[in-house]
Protein backbone atom coordinates (compact mmCIF):
# COMPACT_ATOMS: atom_id res chain seq x y z
CA UNK A 1 0.00 0.00 0.00
CA UNK A 2 2.97 2.33 0.31
CA UNK A 3 3.23 2.43 -3.50
CA UNK A 4 -0.45 3.37 -3.72
CA UNK A 5 0.05 6.10 -1.12
CA UNK A 6 3.13 7.39 -2.97
CA UNK A 7 1.24 7.58 -6.26
CA UNK A 8 -1.70 9.26 -4.52
CA UNK A 9 0.60 11.97 -3.13
CA UNK A 10 2.39 12.43 -6.48
CA UNK A 11 -0.87 12.93 -8.36
CA UNK A 12 -2.30 15.22 -5.67
CA UNK A 13 0.79 17.43 -6.04
CA UNK A 14 0.39 17.47 -9.84
CA UNK A 15 -3.34 18.19 -9.56
CA UNK A 16 -2.71 21.11 -7.25
CA UNK A 17 0.01 22.44 -9.54
CA UNK A 18 -2.64 22.68 -12.24
CA UNK A 19 -5.26 24.13 -9.88
CA UNK A 20 -2.78 26.81 -8.80
CA UNK A 21 -1.50 27.70 -12.27
CA UNK A 22 -4.67 27.52 -14.38
CA UNK A 23 -6.50 30.37 -12.59
CA UNK A 24 -3.25 32.39 -12.79
CA UNK A 25 -3.46 31.96 -16.56
CA UNK A 26 -7.07 33.15 -16.30
CA UNK A 27 -5.80 36.33 -14.60
CA UNK A 28 -3.46 37.05 -17.50
CA UNK A 29 -6.06 36.02 -20.07
CA UNK A 30 -8.63 38.41 -18.57
CA UNK A 31 -6.03 41.21 -18.64
CA UNK A 32 -4.96 40.55 -22.24
CA UNK A 33 -6.18 42.93 -24.89
CA UNK A 34 -4.72 41.65 -28.15
CA UNK A 35 -5.96 38.62 -30.07
CA UNK A 36 -2.54 36.97 -30.26
CA UNK A 37 -2.25 36.91 -26.46
CA UNK A 38 -5.82 35.70 -26.03
CA UNK A 39 -5.25 32.88 -28.53
CA UNK A 40 -2.03 31.92 -26.74
CA UNK A 41 -3.82 31.74 -23.38
CA UNK A 42 -6.59 29.58 -24.86
CA UNK A 43 -3.96 27.07 -25.99
CA UNK A 44 -2.01 27.18 -22.72
CA UNK A 45 -5.15 26.76 -20.62
CA UNK A 46 -6.44 23.86 -22.72
CA UNK A 47 -3.13 22.00 -22.62
CA UNK A 48 -2.69 22.51 -18.88
CA UNK A 49 -6.26 21.46 -18.12
CA UNK A 50 -6.45 18.37 -20.34
CA UNK A 51 -2.84 17.15 -20.32
CA UNK A 52 -1.86 17.69 -16.68
CA UNK A 53 -4.60 18.86 -14.34
CA UNK A 54 -7.46 16.54 -15.29
CA UNK A 55 -5.42 13.32 -15.64
CA UNK A 56 -3.75 14.12 -12.30
CA UNK A 57 -7.15 14.69 -10.67
CA UNK A 58 -8.46 11.36 -11.98
CA UNK A 59 -5.33 9.52 -10.80
CA UNK A 60 -5.35 11.25 -7.38
CA UNK A 61 -8.99 10.31 -6.82
CA UNK A 62 -8.36 6.76 -8.07
CA UNK A 63 -5.38 6.13 -5.76
CA UNK A 64 -7.06 7.95 -2.86
CA UNK A 65 -10.15 5.80 -3.36
CA UNK A 66 -7.97 2.69 -3.38
CA UNK A 67 -6.44 3.73 -0.04
CA UNK A 68 -9.88 4.48 1.38
CA UNK A 69 -11.46 1.21 0.25
CA UNK A 70 -8.49 -0.81 1.49
CA UNK A 71 -9.12 0.39 5.05
CA UNK A 72 -12.76 1.49 4.83
CA UNK A 73 -13.91 0.64 8.35
CA UNK A 74 -11.01 2.53 9.95
CA UNK A 75 -11.23 5.69 7.86
CA UNK A 76 -15.01 6.00 7.80
CA UNK A 77 -15.16 5.75 11.59
CA UNK A 78 -13.46 9.15 11.93
CA UNK A 79 -15.07 12.55 11.43
CA UNK A 80 -11.86 14.00 9.96
CA UNK A 81 -12.04 11.63 6.99
CA UNK A 82 -15.59 12.75 6.25
CA UNK A 83 -14.38 16.37 6.42
CA UNK A 84 -11.42 15.56 4.15
CA UNK A 85 -13.72 13.89 1.63
CA UNK A 86 -15.88 17.01 1.75
CA UNK A 87 -12.82 19.07 0.86
CA UNK A 88 -12.05 16.66 -2.00
CA UNK A 89 -15.61 17.21 -3.27
CA UNK A 90 -15.01 20.98 -3.13
CA UNK A 91 -11.76 20.51 -5.05
CA UNK A 92 -13.57 18.54 -7.72
CA UNK A 93 -16.17 21.32 -7.92
CA UNK A 94 -13.34 23.89 -8.22
CA UNK A 95 -11.82 21.77 -10.99
CA UNK A 96 -15.15 21.78 -12.85
CA UNK A 97 -15.39 25.56 -12.39
CA UNK A 98 -11.91 25.86 -13.89
CA UNK A 99 -13.19 24.02 -16.94
CA UNK A 100 -16.28 26.29 -17.04
CA UNK A 101 -14.21 29.48 -16.87
CA UNK A 102 -11.76 28.12 -19.42
CA UNK A 103 -14.67 27.66 -21.86
CA UNK A 104 -16.09 31.11 -21.06
CA UNK A 105 -12.71 32.81 -21.51
CA UNK A 106 -12.32 31.12 -24.88
CA UNK A 107 -15.58 32.78 -25.97
CA UNK A 108 -14.96 36.16 -24.30
CA UNK A 109 -11.82 37.21 -22.45
CA UNK A 110 -13.85 39.66 -20.35
CA UNK A 111 -16.08 37.00 -18.75
CA UNK A 112 -14.79 37.94 -15.30
CA UNK A 113 -12.24 40.48 -14.14
CA UNK A 114 -8.63 39.64 -13.38
CA UNK A 115 -9.41 40.53 -9.74
CA UNK A 116 -12.08 37.81 -9.60
CA UNK A 117 -9.61 35.27 -10.95
CA UNK A 118 -6.96 36.37 -8.44
CA UNK A 119 -9.36 35.48 -5.62
CA UNK A 120 -10.50 32.30 -7.40
CA UNK A 121 -6.82 31.34 -7.66
CA UNK A 122 -6.43 31.31 -3.87
CA UNK A 123 -9.35 29.00 -3.02
CA UNK A 124 -7.48 25.68 -3.49
CA UNK A 125 -4.86 26.87 -0.98
CA UNK A 126 -7.41 26.75 1.83
CA UNK A 127 -8.67 23.34 0.73
CA UNK A 128 -5.09 22.04 0.62
CA UNK A 129 -4.33 23.36 4.11
CA UNK A 130 -7.49 21.77 5.48
CA UNK A 131 -6.94 18.41 3.79
CA UNK A 132 -3.31 18.12 4.88
CA UNK A 133 -4.10 19.05 8.49
CA UNK A 134 -7.01 16.60 8.61
CA UNK A 135 -5.07 13.66 7.17
CA UNK A 136 -1.80 14.26 9.03
CA UNK A 137 -3.00 15.52 12.42
CA UNK A 138 -6.25 13.49 12.52
CA UNK A 139 -7.73 15.85 15.09
CA UNK A 140 -10.12 14.50 17.69
CA UNK A 141 -13.18 16.29 18.96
Amino acid sequence: MLWVKAFHIIFVVCWFAGLFYLPRLFVYHAMSEDQISQDRFVIMERKLFWAITTPSAVAAVFFGGWLLIDNWSYFMAWWWMHAKLGLVALLIAHHVYCWWYMMKLREDSKTKTHVFFRVFNELPVFMLIGAVILIVVKPTL
